[in-house]
């Protein structure tokens, strides 16, 4: 099972670096297959984010690419969010979450699919009063489902904040780093995660961030979101076949 989860780590850890996203999205619906129970998932997810966000934010804000100004507001707003988000998914019901998790995807292809693709131009520009809810609302959805919440965020950074598609990305993955640690954090206090498992995962996750920013770089933006919507459907086929089908 260990070299197992090696394998997923890296292979996960390249569409976190590549897409922006904390890797739940993608973790989650693999782990499942495995045979790990949602909730065993969602908290060696979170282990995994926390690794993956914060190496990945390193390297996007040395290639220049993060804008860290509005992206704290959101954050601090995703911190506090992913820590109400972290008992929410201890409270809730696997059928309810799996459901919720699955809504979740089909928002994101959305949004995602409507979104103009740009490799500059104005971004909107917002409160902080505002960012800070914005991260608030994303942070309480998303790490009760075991994601980051970049999957919400890219979409609306791109889709309704017209940021280009790589720096909505980078973005994205800062986020994870905020809401990733409180819902670690609170996990820990409740006692339902398995850090052995998670820390396989998060460590071999590494390499594969580091190689998918490396890849980023050379695809065009168009190209970038067409790779996103195929991992987004991916992931939904996956959790559909787990849920329907077995």
């Amino acid at each position: 099972m260990e070299i197992i989860l090696v394998l997923v780590g890296t292979l996960v850890g390249t569409l976190s670096g590549f897409f922006g996203i904390g890797g739940g999205m993608i973790l989650v619906p693999i782990l499942l297959l495995l045979g790990i129970d949602i909730k065993t998932a969602i908290g060696i997810s979170i282990v995994q984010m926390v690794f993956s966000s914060f190496y990945g934010s390193y390297l996007n804000h040395k290639k220049g690419s993060l804008i860290l100004g509005e992206g704290v507001w959101v954050g601090i707003g995703g911190f506090i969010g992913g820590a109400i988000g972290a008992y929410v998914s201890h409270l809730l019901p696997e059928k309810i979450l799996q459901f919720l998790f699955l809504g979740l995807l089909f928002f994101a292809l959305y949004r995602l699919f409507s979104a103009k693709v740009s490799d500059s131009g104005e971004v909107k520009r917002l409160s902080s009063i505002v960012l800070f809810v914005v991260g608030l609302i994303i942070g309480i959805f998303a790490i009760s489902l075991g994601v980051g919440g970049s999957i919400l965020l890219t979409p609306i950074l791109a889709g309704f904040l017209h940021y280009p598609i790589k720096k909505a990305v980078s973005a994205g993955l800062f986020f994870v780093a905020f809401s990733s640690v409180a819902g670690l954090i609170t996990k820990l206090s409740t006692g339902t995660i398995d850090l052995g498992k998670g820390i396989y995962v998060a460590v071999a996750s590494l390499l594969g961030v580091y190689i998918g920013i490396w890849l980023k770089d050379y695809v065009h933006d168009t190209h970038h979101k067409l790779y996103l919507l195929i991992m987004y459907l991916v992931a939904t086929l996956i959790l559909i076949k787990k849920m329907f089908i077995g």
